[in-house]
């Protein structure tokens, strides 16, 4: 169903020889059976072997005993449809240990995505495939180039799918594939005329896999991997090729944090570890953070240091408005660290900044990015009448969750905040802010869709939580690109101006209006 996730352990086991991974999978599918694990997928590459499945002839295994022994072959029975599959170095093979029952109950369909997982990762390298009824892979042409089997007990499936990547075609030689006399196999690396990297096929198979299936992958629990080490398994640390981003070009960094340097400043995308803080310093655009860059609060998601700040800066306004100047900045946003400790929560240093940004650079558009303050009105009551074109205040996440993620913060409070911008003057611009990957639901997600609408607020930002350091809360799941845009989907329909949803998405990222 479009908008709910299934939760789902990725298991990337780089290389393995097939009896293990077998045995991995049994462990698995029986755990999933009694309820006590979520989904599975393990990717793999197996050392040469051959599997004959329920309805194989050993005919269809074209050398003898001998010589499989002298190859160094292994040959498995198992509990599979289908006949004969090899597997071997170069090919890439996918296990998906799933519950049946939250996907309709129909192995027929499970093929059919599966399929179309494979299509659409081979479209994504310029090879054009396509399925045929009644043999379940995918083809090109008259070529096979992936296949596909499966096993059901109690309706949780075993087994899966291989595709060739780069494998030594000639090895097929060995046994009639899948049971289909004549039939030739091929390569993305044959139909490509070119080598290509396992890894590469790897991400996106795990991209398309989640957009498909509405997947969201969970860090591995330590009940898995007490049954990878019994079956002497090791899985990677996979981080999705979608939370990865390119390098910024040589000096892109060094300049900003010069300038920076020079006025004395901070910005929350070094003090929060932003991941697009190379993006953004290359277009010469940063969010500049006041107030030092010391917080007063213990939020667990959060970064940046924690402790006793020192006294406000009283250049720091004067010094922010000539940075922006420089960098010639047609928007510029400001945020500030939580400063419980001062009177008013740091609001007149937030109206001191927009003062000097007026007066210094006035064609520049100004965005506020504040704390609570605690639940001061008056405080509000500066900002507001500093007339900046967008006051921001981030929810953080789902009303549930606030005691863990941020124990000192309070969630009808924080859309107290954005509800009293819109009646002090409703022509400022309201904005929000949601990290997804800390153990909510979608339903909880469009909760606070609701709340934020209701509190009057016009635009929203949701984002992949990532975990700073191991001090900080666990990531519970890595949120596919395919739900980031049902939920960009969800919000435009709920009303909001503009919304930009993403794995990498932060509350600044394209901020300007």
């Amino acid at each position: 169903m479009v908008g709910s996730f299934h939760p789902t352990y990725l298991l990337d086991l780089g290389k393995a020889d097939y009896k293990p991974v077998w045995q991995l999978q049994k462990n698995l599918q029986n755990l999933r059976i009694e309820g006590q694990v979520a989904d599975s997928f393990i990717l793999v590459e197996h050392s040469s072997t051959i599997t004959a499945g329920k309805d194989s002839r050993r005919e269809h295994i074209l050398v003898d005993e001998e010589w499989l022994a002298a190859h160094g072959f292994q040959v498995f029975q198992i509990e599979r449809g289908g006949d004969v599959t090899y597997h071997g170095p170069g090919q890439l093979v996918g296990y998906p240990i799933l519950d049946l029952k939250d996907y309709d109950k129909d192995i027929h369909l499970l093929v059919y995505k599966i399929e179309e997982m494979l299509i659409r990762t081979l479209l994504t390298f310029g090879i054009k495939a396509v399925r045929r009824v009644g043999f379940p892979g995918v083809w090109v042409g008259e070529k096979k180039i992936a296949s596909i089997g499966l096993g059901v007990n109690h309706w949780v499936t075993i087994h899966g799918f291989a595709i060739n990547v780069n494998p030594d075609l000639s090895q097929f030689k060995t046994i009639v594939p899948c049971g289909l006399s004549g039939v030739q196999m091929t390569s993305l690396a044959e139909e490509l005329n070119s080598s290509i990297s396992i890894s590469k096929v790897k991400n996106r198979i795990i991209e398309e896999m989640c957009a498909l299936f509405q997947w969201e992958i969970r860090p591995i629990s330590q009940e898995i991997e007490t049954l990878l080490a019994v079956d002497g398994l090791e899985a990677k640390v996979n981080r999705p090729s979608w939370l990865r981003v390119k390098a910024p070009l040589s000096g892109v960094i060094e300049e900003m944090e010069g300038l920076l340097a020079r006025g004395r400043l901070h910005t929350v995308c070094e003090g929060a570890c932003c991941p697009n803080a190379g993006e953004c310093f290359a277009l010469g655009t940063a969010t500049f953070m006041i107030l030092g860059d010391v917080c007063t609060r213990g939020c667990r998601f959060c970064a940046v240091s924690k402790g006793i700040p020192c006294a406000p800066d009283p250049a720091e306004a004067e010094a922010v408005a000539q940075t922006v100047k420089t960098l010639n900045l047609k928007h510029a946003v400001i945020t500030s660290v939580t400063r419980d400790d001062l009177f008013d929560g740091g609001a007149g240093e937030f109206a001191r900044v927009v003062i000097a940004l007026r007066r210094i650079t006035p064609k520049t558009s100004i965005e506020l990015l504040i704390p609570d303050f605690a639940g001061s009105e008056s405080a509000l009551e500066t900002v507001v009448a500093a007339k900046p074109e967008v006051i921001g205040h981030n929810i953080e996440t789902v009303q549930h969750l606030y005691p863990q993620v941020q124990p000192g913060a309070d969630y009808e409070r924080s859309l107290m905040v954005l509800r009293n911008v819109k009646k002090l003057d409703p022509r400022i611009k309201t904005k929000s802010g949601l990290m997804v990957g800390l153990g909510e639901t979608t339903q909880d997600v469009c909760t606070v869709m609701r709340d934020l609408r209701k509190a009057g607020c016009d635009y929203l930002t949701i984002g992949q939580y990532l975990q700073p350091t191991p001090k900080h809360l666990p990531i519970k799941g890595f949120i596919p690109p395919s739900m980031f845009a049902w939920y960009r989907e969800q919000a435009l329909e709920r009303g909001f101006k503009k919304v930009e949803c993403g794995p990498l998405v932060r509350s600044s990222y394209h901020a300007q209006p």
